[in-house]
Parts: C-alpha cells; sequence; structure tokens
C-alpha cells in the first residue's frame, strides 16, 4: 500500500486508473493523464516554467494549453465593463471545470482561442489529452473542481517587484504596450489579484518564490520552494545536509509553517555554483527512476534574449515537479 494526496494507493486496483483513484470518479476504458496545475498572477513566470517542464518530459507527451483562453469578453469589452481579466465573472468557469474533468478522463475537447496579441477571439481548437497535460493560467486552482481534477498543483509567487519587471518587459515588447500603461494596468488589477488570484497559493502542492539576490544588478534568481505534505516529495534533508561551499550552504532545507501549517522550505541561492546544484540533481533524478524519455539535458534551461542560459534554482524547482509527475504517471500503471 502507498499514499499519494492522502489517499491510500493499493497496487490490485491500478486498473482504476491515476485520477479515478486519487478523485473517486468511476474507471474508465480511456487512458488517462497526468494533469498538471500550474497558478500565478500575469507575468509570474508561468509559461516559461511550464515551457521548461515540457521540454523536459518531451513535448510529444506534452498537452499544453493556458486557461485565460476562457475569457468571456475580449479586450474593448472589459475596458468598457471595467472588469479584469482576473475576475472570475470575466471567464466561462463552468466550461473550465468540465474541459479540464474531460481532459483528466482522457476525452478530447473544444478549446475556446484567446489572441493575446490582439485581445480578441480565434477560432477554438481540437484538443486531445497526451500522456501528461499541463494546465496554466490565472485561475486553474481557484474552484474544487479544477483542483480535483489535477494531480499535481503548483502555484508560482514571484518577487513582486520581480513580476512587475517582467510583465512590463513583456506586454511592451509583445503586445505593444508603453511602460505606463502597464504599470497602471498592474496597479488597477490589484484588488483583483488580491481577492481571486493569490489566494488559490493555499491549495498548491508547492509554491515556487523566485527572488533577487541582495545586489539590484545581479540578474541571477534564487528560489525558495514550499513543499506542502499534501503529496509525497522526494527525502531532500539527506541530500542537502552535507553540502557546504566556503563554510556556507547555497541549498538549505528547512521546516516550518506557511499559512499556519506545517511545510518543508528548500532555498536556493542564485549564485549556487553549477557543481553544487548537479550534485544535488543527480540524486534527485537518479531516485526518480527517470525512463529515457526525459530529457535531463533541458532542465534549467531558458531563453533569455535569444540566449540559452541556465539557472540552479529554476533546475532544481523544475526537477521537483518532474519527480511529482513522474510519481504519479508510474503509479497509475503499477
Amino acid at each position: 500500500m502507498g499514499c499519494l494526496r492522502g489517499r491510500l494507493y493499493d497496487p490490485r486496483m491500478a486498473s482504476i486508473g491515476l485520477v479515478g483513484l486519487r478523485r473517486g470518479r468511476a474507471a474508465s476504458t480511456s487512458t488517462r493523464p497526468v494533469m498538471f496545475g500550474l497558478a500565478g498572477d500575469s507575468a509570474a513566470g508561468k509559461t516559461t516554467l511550464a515551457r521548461g517542464i515540457e521540454a523536459v518530459v518531451g513535448p510529444e507527451r506534452v498537452t499544453r494549453f493556458c486557461v485565460d483562453d476562457y475569457h468571456r469578453f475580449d479586450r474593448q469589452a472589459r475596458k468598457e465593463l471595467g472588469i479584469t481579466p482576473l475576475h472570475p465573472e470575466c471567464n466561462y468557469i463552468d466550461i473550465m471545470e468540465q474541459h479540464l474533468e474531460l481532459l483528466a478522463m482522457g476525452q478530447p475537447i473544444l478549446k475556446p482561442v484567446y489572441d493575446h496579441s490582439t485581445g480578441s477571439f480565434a477560432a477554438p481548437v481540437y484538443m486531445e489529452p497526451r500522456e501528461f497535460v499541463i494546465v496554466e493560467g490565472l485561475l486553474p486552482l481557484y474552484t474544487r473542481a479544477m483542483r480535483d481534477a489535477l494531480d499535481v498543483r503548483v502555484y508560482l509567487d514571484p518577487e513582486e517587484e520581480l513580476r512587475r519587471k517582467w510583465k512590463v518587459q513583456r506586454d511592451c515588447a509583445k503586445r505593444g504596450y508603453e511602460p505606463e500603461q502597464v504599470l497602471r494596468e498592474i496597479d488597477a488589477r490589484e484588488p483583483d489579484a488580491s481577492a481571486y488570484i493569490r489566494p488559490q497559493r493555499a491549495h498548491a502542492d508547492i509554491v515556487v518564490r523566485f527572488h533577487r539576490q541582495s545586489e539590484p544588478t545581479d540578474t541571477r534568481l534564487g528560489a525558495r520552494l514550499v513543499l506542502r505534505p499534501t503529496l509525497p516529495h522526494p527525502d531532500l534533508q539527506s541530500l542537502v545536509a552535507s553540502i557546504q561551499l566556503n563554510g556556507y550552504r547555497p541549498i538549505r532545507l528547512g521546516l516550518d509553517r506557511d499559512m499556519g501549517k506545517p511545510a518543508e522550505i528548500l532555498e536556493i541561492d542564485g549564485d549556487c555554483p553549477s557543481e553544487v546544484g548537479g550534485e544535488v540533481e543527480d540524486m534527485i533524478w537518479h531516485r526518480m527512476n527517470p525512463d529515457e524519455s526525459l530529457r535531463r539535458d533541458r532542465i534549467g534551461v531558458f531563453i533569455e534574449q535569444s540566449t540559452e542560459r541556465r539557472s540552479e534554482s529554476l533546475a532544481l524547482a523544475q526537477l521537483l515537479i518532474v519527480f511529482q509527475l513522474a510519481t504519479a504517471a508510474r503509479i497509475g500503471v503499477e
């Protein structure tokens, strides 16, 4: 017997399927994918993290989409109505729930399409779930029904000044805004972000917070990961306990309370040397029992100004998520 998200797992019941077992649904003959939900505010880094996970798992094995496609109003209508896309009333929440439920059961959907470059809608697309479904966006953890369709839930919670910087850079480069327009929009959205986006943090299995180092000019980002006991995480204490470099620990693990509940806290410094991060990565990788399709060379890789770079903090955050996805997939077929 094993345990995943607080439910007993009996290998003799494997024919029920992963989602049916964990969520209490009836058995189905359809292949059930592993469902990964990634929530966070606008420009929190969701797409960067999701693309990285997709690259490691293998794009041919992944269906990835954004629930921000389910906006009820286009950009002009939102302006006229005085509503932001962060507000649940601005989104077809009920259709999101139905589509996540269908995908979790291995069924196809006809997904709406919202064009962020124009602020208007395009024709819907037919989408079939592959082995892994990555669901990202503003509100994928908003309701109980959506959360119950997901096997691994992550909330991105970057340092706010960093997120504002990313949003200005993205919206000016890709959406034709001026910096002052973006900053005014951030301030206008703050009440809805506080009311509807940030509360989703409480429902995540892993909370990832990227932050700047003490020097503002240092572009290397550190990370703080909250690992909640809602999923069985790898034994990290034995991995990081002996790591020291010139008298300090660039990777640290401790027990603390997050939102009033106990959790493990993993901290990775932005200047963590690659050899130290690689040592921890190597141990986690082998404990994961990876299949040959996983691409370890893509761990921690991201694109910055058309140049491919690597981050140790990003690598370990991605790896711990991939660990959970691989665990869910393995339990689903055992």
